[in-house]
C-alpha cells in the first residue's frame, strides 16, 4: 500500500496523483498526525478511521466534489470523529535542498524559551534552532518524518528582506527537501517563502490531539 511518505516523496520530486477528482485514504504515519492534503483534483486523508466512512462522509457533503475534503462540514465531522481540532488550512510548499553554507550569520539555539521553538517542539520531532539578528529559524520532522521549515521575524526588521534570508538559509541547512505550511492569509509570510524558491504543491488540514 502507498504511505503517506510515498506521496510527500513523490511531490516534492513533482509527482503528485492523478488529478482524477478522486479521494485516497491512506493510514497515519502515527499517532500524532492525521488530517487532510489537497492536490491538484486529488486528496489524501491520513487516518487511522474507517475508509468507509471517509468517503460515505464525503458523499454527503453539499458542496463540489472537487472541494468536499477542505470542506468545513467534512473536516468538522472529521474532528468530531477522531477528537482532534485543527488550526487552518496551510498553503503547503517545498523546496530542494541548496549548497555551501547560509550567507546569514546563525547561532544554534538549545532551549525552548523562544515560542516558535517551543511551538515547533509541541508538534516536531529533533528540532533544531538558529537564531541571528532579528529572527530565528526552526527545522524540524513533521508529517511522516517530513523535514519542516519555520521562521519568525521580529516587528521591527519586517519588509527588509530577513524572511526570505532565513528561509533560504533553511534551504542550505537542511540537505533534504524541505516542506512548509504557510497560512495562506500570510501573504508576506507566502511572498518570502515562494521567492526564495518554495513550490506550492497543495494545501493542507492537520488535525491536532486534543
Amino acid at each position: 500500500m502507498e504511505t503517506l511518505r510515498d506521496i510527500l516523496d513523490a511531490a516534492a520530486r513533482g509527482v503528485f496523483p492523478p488529478p482524477d477528482g478522486r479521494t485516497t485514504v491512506v493510514p497515519q504515519p502515527s499517532d500524532r498526525d492525521a488530517g487532510v492534503l489537497s492536490f491538484t483534483a486529488h486528496s489524501v486523508v491520513f487516518t487511522d478511521e474507517d475508509p468507509h466512512w471517509v468517503y460515505d462522509t464525503l458523499r454527503a457533503t453539499s458542496c463540489d466534489p472537487l472541494c468536499a475534503t477542505m470542506n468545513a462540514r467534512f473536516l468538522v465531522s472529521l474532528m468530531d470523529r477522531t477528537g482532534r481540532e485543527q488550526e487552518t488550512i496551510d498553503a503547503l510548499l517545498v523546496a530542494g535542498p541548496l549548497p555551501g553554507p547560509p550567507d546569514l550569520p546563525l547561532t544554534g539555539l538549545t532551549g525552548p524559551g523562544h515560542s516558535r521553538v517551543a511551538y515547533a517542539r509541541a508538534r516536531r520531532d529533533e528540532v533544531r534552532a538558529w537564531a541571528t539578528e532579528g529572527g530565528v529559524v526552526v527545522l524540524g520532522r513533521g508529517v511522516a518524518g517530513r523535514l519542516e521549515v519555520s521562521v519568525e521575524v521580529d516587528e521591527g526588521v519586517r519588509r527588509r528582506g530577513l524572511g526570505r534570508a532565513l528561509v533560504t538559509a533553511a534551504r542550505q541547512l537542511a540537505g533534504e527537501p524541505l516542506w512548509a505550511q504557510v497560512a495562506p492569509g500570510n501573504a508576506r509570510s507566502v511572498r518570502a517563502f515562494v521567492a526564495a524558491g518554495y513550490l506550492p504543491v497543495g494545501a493542507e488540514a492537520l488535525l491536532l490531539r486534543a
